[in-house]
């Protein structure tokens, strides 16, 4: 990891800032995408199709020195903005990561973070990165921030991982949709004792110690293996799935049952990993 880090390309450079203390650092992304990539093409001919900006009241094509920005503030109705209204709402890009508080890690709803990076020290601020990584890491706190990166504030996390400083960017709290907004069974809809214990035997029977490294991305392990197949002219054999229908409530307890009876059955023919007593 340290080798891909020192190859890659930093994102953004600045300083982590707390109380009086000033650590110089770059981030780089923590996250490599292996999402894959496709063209559209011309059916007919295989040609690569460009994307064209078409305008709606003409119907002509639009140059780029053409294209202005505006906000639907009713329909089909938009307020315009320049270059000059953006840069006068521009927040200032301070180039450094501001710790504000920090905050026991449990109080933060998980839903809040968005990406992580990581933080990598300048050589003159190894030292205090190291006291600060170390001091977090003795501890259950995160440091809550403020960073502007590309003209925009993100709200984040600062906390440790291994023997890395990371930076989490997270929503702001009116980000989130609320659970009010959709319709959750409510607490008043119990289930029986005995759905109740074949449940947690269920649970429990599938209970393992996490490892990330043992979940595959097999939808694009089996897409590149098809991509491969027909780049050489094979055929691939569709594979045939039945679509599972929704457990009723009246042989839920059997499903249960069932369930906990072939999840044990599954256990002692494949290797188990690490389960958790």
């Amino acid at each position: 990891m340290e080798e891909r880090l020192i190859m890659a390309h930093a994102i953004w450079s600045g300083t982590i800032n707390f109380g009086l203390v000033t650590i110089p650092i770059q981030l780089f992304t923590a996250i490599r995408s292996n999402e894959l990539r496709f063209h559209y093409l011309h059916d007919r001919d295989g040609g690569r199709l460009s994307n064209v900006r078409v305008c709606e009241t003409c119907g002509k094509p639009v140059e780029w020195e053409h294209v202005v920005r505006g906000f639907e503030y009713e329909k089909g109705q938009h307020v315009v903005l320049t270059d000059d209204d953006f840069k006068r709402v521009d927040v200032e890009a301070t180039q450094s990561i501001d710790i504000m508080e920090f905050v026991e890690s449990t109080e933060i709803d998980p839903m809040l973070f968005e990406t992580p990076y990581y933080l990598v020290p300048e050589k003159k601020g190894r030292h205090a990165y190291a006291l600060l990584r170390d001091v977090l890491g003795k501890s259950t706190k995160v440091g809550i921030a403020r960073v502007v990166i590309r003209t925009r504030e993100h709200l984040a996390a600062v906390r440790p991982r291994e023997n890395a400083l990371l930076l989490e960017l997270m929503h702001f709290a009116d980000e989130l949709a609320s659970s009010a907004e959709f319709d959750f069974p409510a607490k008043t809809e119990k289930a029986s004792a005995g759905e109740v214990k074949s449940a947690t035997m269920l649970v429990d029977a599938m209970t393992a110690k996490f490892d990330p490294a043992a979940f595959k991305d097999t939808y694009r392990e089996e897409l590149m293996a098809l991509i491969e197949a027909r780049a050489h002219g094979q055929q691939v054999k569709k594979r045939v799935t039945k679509p599972r229908r929704p457990t009723n409530v009246i042989d839920l307890r059997d499903m249960l049952d069932e369930s906990l009876a072939q999840t044990r059955k599954q256990r002692r023919k494949v290797p188990k990993r690490t389960r958790v007593a």
